[in-house]
């Protein structure tokens, strides 16, 4: 009995004990976004120490059941962005708990698909890269994507052209030639364009970032020389979104001290089982951040892509449309005083070096011959127009017994035109007069245009070329194929790219004279000795004569070839090894023509003016055949090893090479053959990083070198072959530190680069800096840090003008920043100031010294100065 009583007894409290920790049982759930309000699909979120967890389903939701009482910490991690911890106490009652993770810009475990065989972590790859998300991006106040390149790595971007035509370098590797020789430019995996020094085609001319852009990878030096064609130096991969998260924004940004209004729209997400899309782009008008005193930028992007996943892989159709006008910046005066060892930069009387332009509302509109004689007109405020029209197609699928095929193709139809004035000289009225030109071409005295008198001798001109160029066909395709077969520790790539590209372009330059002032400049005309008029208008030659004349023609075609391989082997957990090799093979046909001349009546008024007995126009009945083959190959050999989980090491040696296009299709060679022309330039490079990501920032530290032999291209604006060998030898740190809401990262390249070859041996290369560095530090604030405010420091030290290392070009730092206000949950406003102390800053300058003791007029590029906009962004 008493037996029963204590069983009772005993089932009793068991069943109480059971049924209360039953009871106990309860659900944490939530959502995860990311600091723009968008939902993040296939977060971990995990109770730290236990076994227990969950993942965010597609919009961002994640539920954790059956938890029981006590005190736990939830641990959310994602790929790209910082862990967040967060300590919660669960009581009998189910707990809801959001989370709003930012953006790791230093992220180890981020994958990387850029200038790799096959995408892997950060931390496993033995390449120098840095990835920049749109969060990050805005941090630095960019106007232009060049601006954005700045904020990177090893990367030398003079972004003083405006929305293109940007020069950019790395490590030390120089810039001979304008554009990106060496640096390849992509759009999701694939080239912009073949080559990036194309004249007034650069790639980046055709290139806009705006919010259908995911993030930028930027890889220095590795394997860039074997995973592309004509990227020795590197690559910049421009990667678009999928739609795979579901969300949007509308966004427009107005200039407050400038004339600009842009407007930017993107939208992304699920539309079936399997298939999801996204589309955006932006449309602009305005000025431009330097009075042009005309409407100079007007027109706008729209890109599409919409993927289908299967079981084992997916396929992704994309398009784009670009047709955007934006005013090109050439170089300008600026007055120069001082010694070239120390010199002084300033403002002319009549023209702000920061502010100003050689654009003028008098000088609207270009008339001569087009390519194929007949008479055509152009407009200055057409600048830079690309017209780009792309359709792409990227596919990958897993084929079983541990092989994987990938094909990313596109075909692009690129067109344009390339306007903006140009000064071939700026010099005094007087000085003008006084020269060899004018006394052989019978000046004898100016007088304003518009019947404002004659020009008094001291006043200051710019004798003007008008870059007015044809983009007649840039059409290209590209495709690129490759097959992985995983064999045991070891991965085989056997890949292969074909493209063709066209470049047909037609420079219709004309000559004119103008006052220098950056309001509303006027034209000047000319007279002889009998005041008989030699100009009309402001234009005197229908072509270039101070320059020989450059009315040229080349219609040329570009079929490439390159088969690689990539092997890479994981010697161990902690080691692993890659090796590759590429051919490029280069077939080149077409042909390229300079000018002629004659007497025409332009303007059909029945009278040959003075211009008009000698209208430059493309001699097409004389073209030059262009038929030969190049070829080279590219190898680079790297390993990585891991020392911790969050840190490691890694070398690698590569060489590889970039071909010429136009640029050799002035010089008189045998175009027929392959071994007679100048190509070819190869670079040899040598690295050897340290990555660490500890519990508040990152830090990576690479040492490089970089050997350049190159054959030298033709130079437009100082009518000579560039042939120069260099190398370079440096230090490359990228860093950050964030400590509550607060976060630093920034970036220093230190490099000695020399001239190993020619007039200028053991001379620094033109317009090569010893550091380049930015520093961003940025801080988040309100309750849910909604709002934050940042500033960005970027900037060099002192470099030479040209190679032959007299007039230097001082160092600068452009300070520029951000305030972000959170509104609402979903909308937000930001003010952007660059250049705050609207500092000069000049990347670039045309002359290579200065006379002493006197005030000279030097061509150069100057950064823009102080600019303000106001932006509105709502997300959803």
């Amino acid at each position: 009995m008493r037996l029963n009583r204590f069983s009772n007894v005993f089932l009793l409290v068991l069943f109480l004990v059971v049924g209360s920790g039953l009871m106990a049982q309860s659900t944490i759930s939530g959502t995860v976004k990311d600091n723009a309000g968008m939902a993040l699909p296939g977060v971990n979120v995990i109770l730290e120490s236990m076994s227990k967890g969950s993942v965010t389903d597609f919009d961002g939701n994640y539920t954790i059941t059956d938890v029981a009482d006590g005190s736990y910490t939830i641990l959310v991690s994602y790929v790209g962005f910082k862990t967040e911890k967060r300590a919660i106490t669960i009581s009998g009652e189910d707990v809801v708990s959001n989370f709003d993770l930012q953006t790791d810009a230093q992220s180890l475990d981020q994958v990387i698909v850029t200038g790799v065989a096959n995408p892997r972590s950060r931390i496993e790859s033995s390449v120098s890269v840095t990835s920049l998300k749109p969060e990050v991006v805005q941090q630095s106040a960019p106007r232009s994507t060049a601006e954005i390149f700045r904020t990177i790595p090893g990367i030398r971007s003079e972004s003083s052209g405006g929305e293109g035509n940007a020069n950019i370098a790395v490590r030390g590797v120089p810039i001979s030639s304008g554009g990106s020789k060496y640096v390849q430019l992509q759009e999701d995996g694939l080239p912009v364009l073949l080559y990036g020094d194309i004249s007034f085609g650069t790639a980046d001319i055709f290139t806009r970032f705006d919010s259908n852009v995911a993030r930028i990878e930027a890889i220095r030096g590795g394997s860039a020389s074997t995973l592309s064609s004509n990227s020795p130096g590197g690559i910049i991969n421009i990667i678009s979104k999928t739609g795979k998260q579901e969300g949007g924004s509308v966004g427009t940004t107005l200039g407050l001290d400038y004339s600009s209004f842009r407007t930017d729209f993107d939208y992304g997400g699920k539309i079936g089982d399997g298939l999801y899309m996204h589309m955006g782009g932006f449309y602009r008008v305005g000025e431009g951040v330097r009075p042009a005193d005309f409407t100079a930028n007007n027109g706008g992007q729209f890109k599409f892509n919409i993927t289908k996943e299967f079981e084992k892989g997916y396929v992704r159709l994309s398009a784009k449309y670009l047709n955007d006008r934006a005013i090109a910046y050439l170089p300008g005066p600026v007055a120069v005083t001082g010694t070239n060892a120390n010199p002084e930069f300033s403002d002319l009387a009549n023209f702000d070096a920061t502010r100003g332009t050689l654009h003028t509302p008098f000088l609207e509109q270009n008339v001569g011959f087009g390519p194929n004689g007949d008479l055509r007109r152009s407009k200055i405020s057409d600048g830079m127009n690309p017209v780009s029209t792309s359709v792409g197609l990227e596919a990958s699928f897993d084929l079983g017994n541990d092989f994987k095929i990938k094909t990313n193709g596109r075909f692009s139809m690129n067109k344009g035109r390339f306007v903006s004035p140009f000064p071939a000289q700026v010099a005094t009225a007087g000085a003008l007069l006084g020269d060899d030109f004018a006394a052989a071409n019978n000046w004898s005295s100016f007088q304003y245009a518009n019947g404002d008198g004659a020009v008094a001798n001291d006043a200051v001109l710019a004798r003007i070329h008008l870059f007015d160029t044809e983009l007649n066909n840039f059409n290209n395709f590209m495709n690129d194929i490759k097959l992985t077969k995983k064999l045991n520790n070891l991965n085989v790539t056997l890949g292969f790219f074909k493209s063709m590209q066209n470049i047909s372009m037609s420079w219709l330059w004309n000559s004119y004279l103008q006052e220098v002032s950056d309001d509303n400049a006027r034209l000047v005309n000319i007279a002889d000795a009998a005041g008989n008029s030699l100009s009309e208008n402001g234009l005197y030659a229908y072509g270039t004569p101070f320059w020989g004349n450059l009315h040229r023609n080349y219609d040329t075609r570009y079929n490439v070839s390159a088969p690689y391989v990539n092997l890479g082997f994981e010697a161990s957990e902690k080691l692993n090894f890659d090796a590759s090799l590429r051919v490029d093979l280069g077939r080149v046909d077409g042909t390229f023509t300079g000018g002629t001349s004659r007497q025409f009546d332009v303007n059909n008024d029945g009278i040959i003016s003075v211009p008009e007995q000698n209208v430059f126009a493309v001699d097409n009945a004389n073209a030059t055949t262009v038929n030969y083959d190049y070829d080279y190959v590219s190898y680079s050999v790297g390993a990585n090893l891991l020392l911790t989980d969050r840190q490691a090491v890694f070398g690698r040696y590569s060489r590889g090479a970039s071909a010429k296009a136009d640029r050799i299709l002035f010089s008189g060679l045998n175009y027929l053959d392959g071994d007679a022309i100048n190509g070819l330039d190869f670079i040899n490079q040598a690295e050897l990083g340290y990555k660490n990501n500890f519990e508040k920032g990152a830090l990576y530290v690479t040492a490089f070198y970089a050997k350049t032999i190159e054959e030298g291209g033709f130079e437009a604006t100082s009518q000579t072959i560039i042939e120069n060998d260099y190398r370079s030898l440096g230090l490359e740190i990228e860093g950050s530190y964030s400590f509550e809401d607060f976060s630093l990262r920034g970036a220093l390249t230190y490099t000695n680069a020399k001239i190993d070859s020619g007039d200028n041996e053991g001379n620094k290369p033109r317009r090569q800096p010893d550091f380049i560095f930015n520093v961003i530090p940025t801080y988040d604030f309100g309750a849910a840090k909604q709002n934050s405010v940042g500033l960005s420091f970027v900037g060099q030290t002192k470099a030479y003008a040209q190679d032959s290392n007299e007039l230097i070009l001082p160092g600068f730092v452009m300070v520029n920043s951000f305030v972000k206000v959170g509104i609402t949950e979903s909308l937000s406003a930001n003010i952007s100031a660059n250049n705050i102390f609207d500092s000069l800053g000049i990347t670039e300058a045309e002359e290579g010294s200065i006379i002493e003791g006197q005030t000279n007029f030097v061509r150069a590029r100057a950064l823009s100065g102080r600019s303000l906009s106001l932006s509105l962004n709502y997300s959803f």
